[in-house]
């Protein structure tokens, strides 16, 4: 049975909780394509380096997303903080296919965040 991008979507959100990149990788086809801005990923393992690296920058994120779905195609703007870094202009494409994403592009700005001293 297919599912909705909207389904494949919050199962993918709920996969990426639990850091499990085996896990996670299953929401792509075997071909998928993952586009970053280090370069192209191909496949479910080219798919788990990809989102490997991008949480390996990451942990403990706070993640604020904004989805918005034009049938197969999801457009996703997102911002990310932690206590030393910080994500700005994130901006994710995923397209749909039988259920699963068969194309990720990644695009964000990763910047130290500077202490303040009141």
């Amino acid at each position: 049975m297919s599912r909705t991008p909207q389904e494949v979507f919050a199962d993918h959100g709920n996969r990426l909780g639990t850091g499990d990149l085996d896990l996670i990788s299953q929401n792509y086809t075997e071909d998928a394509v993952f586009l970053t801005p280090e370069g192209t990923l191909t496949g479910r393992e080219g798919v788990r380096r990809g989102i490997g690296a991008l949480l390996a920058d990451l942990p403990d994120a706070d993640w604020q997303l904004t989805p918005q779905f034009a049938g197969d195609v999801l457009f996703l703007q997102w911002s990310a903080a932690t206590d030393t870094h910080e994500v700005t202009d994130g901006v994710d494409t995923f397209v749909f296919r039988d259920g699963l994403i068969s194309a990720q592009t990644v695009r964000y700005t990763l910047t130290p965040r500077t202490t303040r001293t009141p």
